[in-house]
């Protein structure tokens, strides 16, 4: 699986609108095939940053991914709306494992 976490520096003025920003983004990438989640979350430290958690089945999923209209649209489009450059963390993990320390019975 491929594993995707990005930090989001929304501007001030538009973080409250960030969801509705990237909403037809967001739901083009969640339909793709390959997809296995891609969701927002707005920081609770810093409301003007949203956390981009996403995750493709493999390698040819990712690939189509960053080659698809939305995406070449997205990256035109929502950059104007941001503080900076995002910061990104991308890596191949085997899947989910269960956080033992904080385990349910």
């Amino acid at each position: 699986m491929i594993f995707i976490t990005a930090k989001f520096p929304v501007k001030p003025e538009h973080a409250d609108d960030w969801p509705q920003l990237a909403k037809e983004f967001t739901e083009a990438c969640n339909a793709e095939d390959g997809c296995l989640f891609f969701r927002w979350s707005r920081c609770l430290d810093d409301p003007n940053e949203y956390i981009l958690i996403e995750a493709f089945e493999d390698d040819d999923a990712g690939a189509k991914h960053v080659q698809s209209d939305h995406f070449k649209k997205a990256t035109a489009e929502l950059p104007k709306y941001l503080q900076r450059t995002p910061d990104i963390v991308n890596t191949k993990v085997e899947g989910w494992s269960k956080l033992g320390e904080m385990s349910v019975d």
